[in-house]
Formats: structure tokens, C-alpha cells, sequence
């Protein structure tokens, strides 16, 4: 049976001037409007769509797909505010509701929130819910320290920001280890810093530990060959300038430089870091060779 709400992919029973329909199921037939069927359908061909209702209740299908699905977190945009609730942006004709009822406070139009889809079983119609505490896992966080894990900004708070993890659980990114701009609703990549006792969740932007040193290690090493050997940074510059150029705190790049000094892969002295003895002629050389092939170029 199709999903209202979620990807389904579903058989063609029949084509007409204005769609297919699609076998539902038990929610019976669903219409296919003709701007989604794809060229040279036919009945028995098997199509991927997302299943919604459209402004009559009708169940529709489309091949576009929205920004969110039901059991999703995301940030989406007000497009409109009513007295009965807002109205958000996700990505489809019909724009997605969010009851005055699911609303942490009036919804302004223009602005960004995260919210979670669910399908209301009343109505039947997929609903949003800026009420994001009822909708997380009752389950206890059950993470390794270190796992990768997906993260979307939803609160800024005194001491960070919170974030949903895995779209099920919420987790705390601490000010003093963020170096980026974090806008309400932004989705990226994150790791499990730690899980505390009573299972709050610390959350790092970076790999923890010497995994992640390794890997910054390693893009420090290849923004100095970029510059020929030498660049003119070190471990007193402006914690914006490290940021700026690695993406990491100056606290993570001292581990990083330290660990490459201790390989001998690089030097330091007051002005920057250099390479270290055949590094910082690979790198010569392979500058020498860039600067050949864009002449060659020009010519």
C-alpha cells in the first residue's frame, strides 16, 4: 500500500490526457498529474513518487521530491501567517501547515524554522510542528564516541547550539568550539563527542581526538604545497584567520602542526610554517610544473 507522506514506487494502471493513475493500494487510485509522467509511460511501468493530498484532500503523486517527508526534521521558510497557523515552503505546489497549536511562538512570514513532518491521523493530511521535544526518540542515544553522525542547527542557546542528531535525538554543539556562521536550519555533518549520564549528547563539528587531527593534519599539509611551500601562519595568528583558511579551532590546529612537526614534515618559526626538506621541493617542483602548464596555456 502507498505512503502518503513518503518516496513509493508505484505501478501505472492507466494513462490519460491529464495523468496517470497509479495503483495505490488499498488508498485506492492516485493521480499522477500529466507535467509528472514520465515520457513514453505506459500501464505496468513502476514510477517513484512522493503520495500527498492536495487542497481538496485528494491524494496526489509527483515525481518532485520536497525538502522533508514525514518523520523528518528540517528548516523551512514561512511563506504565509494566519490567524489558524503558517504556512512553509518545502519544495511542492501546496505549501506545508503548521497549526497555531504546533507553533513554539507566532511564526513570522520570511523567516526560518525547523519543524517536524508528521501525517496527522485525523485528517489524514501531512502536518508540521514547530513542537520538536514530543517528536524526538524516547529511545536512550545509543552512539559511539566519534560516529559520524547528521545534525540540523535548530536553537541557539547561552551555551551553543542545539541540534537534532540523526533525526532522532538532540545534541549540543558548544560555542566556544564553533568557528562558522550556524543559521536555524542548516544541515551538516557532525560527531558524537560524548555521551553524558544522563544522556545529553556533546557534539564536535571536527573528528574528536587524534582521527581528526590526522585528517587536518593532512588538509594543512596540502594548503602549504599549495602555497609553494610556505605560508604565513602560525599557532599565535588570529583564531579567525585559522578559521578562515582550515576551517578548525586554533585550539585543533596547535594538535594538528604539532603532530606534523613531531613527522618532521614541516618547520615552524615566527612568520609561518614551511615544508621540510624533500616535501618543500615536491612542492617547488610541483609549483614549477603548474606554472609551465598555464603558460602552455596562455600560448
Amino acid at each position: 500500500m502507498a505512503q502518503i507522506g513518503r518516496i513509493n514506487r508505484l505501478t501505472v494502471k492507466r494513462t490519460r490526457d491529464y495523468g496517470a493513475h497509479l495503483d495505490g493500494g488499498e488508498l485506492g487510485d492516485i493521480l499522477l498529474p500529466v507535467r509528472d509522467v514520465p515520457e513514453q509511460c505506459r500501464p505496468g511501468d513502476e514510477v517513484e513518487v512522493f503520495v500527498y493530498t492536495d487542497r481538496e484532500d485528494h491524494l496526489r503523486a509527483t515525481t518532485r521530491k520536497p525538502q522533508a517527508m514525514v518523520g523528518q526534521f528540517a528548516g523551512l521558510r514561512v511563506v504565509a501567517s494566519t490567524s489558524s497557523g503558517a504556512f512553509l515552503h518545502w519544495g511542492l505546489e501546496k505549501d506545508l501547515f503548521v497549526p497555531k497549536s504546533e507553533q513554539q511562538e507566532i511564526m513570522a512570514e520570511g523567516k526560518s524554522y525547523v519543524v517536524f513532518v508528521f501525517l496527522d491521523e485525523k485528517t489524514n493530511r501531512i502536518t508540521a510542528s514547530a513542537r520538536l521535544d514530543k517528536f524526538l526518540s524516547p529511545q536512550p542515544p545509543n552512539y559511539a564516541e566519534g560516529e559520524e553522525v547528521d545534525l540540523i542547527i535548530y536553537e541557539k542557546t547561552d551555551l551553543g547550539y542545539k541540534a537534532i542528531v540523526n533525526h532522532a535525538h538532540s545534541g549540543m554543539v558548544y560555542k566556544n568550539e564553533v568557528f562558522q556562521q550556524l543559521l536555524i536550519g542548516r544541515q551538516l555533518k557532525g560527531y558524537i563527542k560524548k555521551i553524558r549520564e544522563d544522556f545529553k549528547i556533546d557534539l564536535s563539528l571536527h573528528k574528536p581526538g587524534y582521527q581528526g587531527v590526522d585528517d587536518i593534519s593532512q588538509a594543512i599539509l596540502r594548503a602549504v604545497k599549495d602555497h609553494g611551500g610556505r605560508i604565513a601562519v602560525t599557532d599565535k595568528s588570529p583564531p579567525e584567520d585559522i578559521y578562515s583558511l582550515f576551517g578548525v579551532s586554533k585550539k585543533t590546529f596547535k594538535k594538528a602542526i604539532g603532530a606534523l612537526y613531531k613527522k618532521r614534515l614541516i618547520t615552524l618559526d615566527p612568520s609561518g610554517i614551511s615544508l621540510a626538506g624533500g616535501e618543500q621541493k615536491a612542492a617547488a617542483s610541483h609549483t614549477v610544473a603548474a606554472n609551465d602548464t598555464r603558460t602552455r596555456e596562455r600560448r
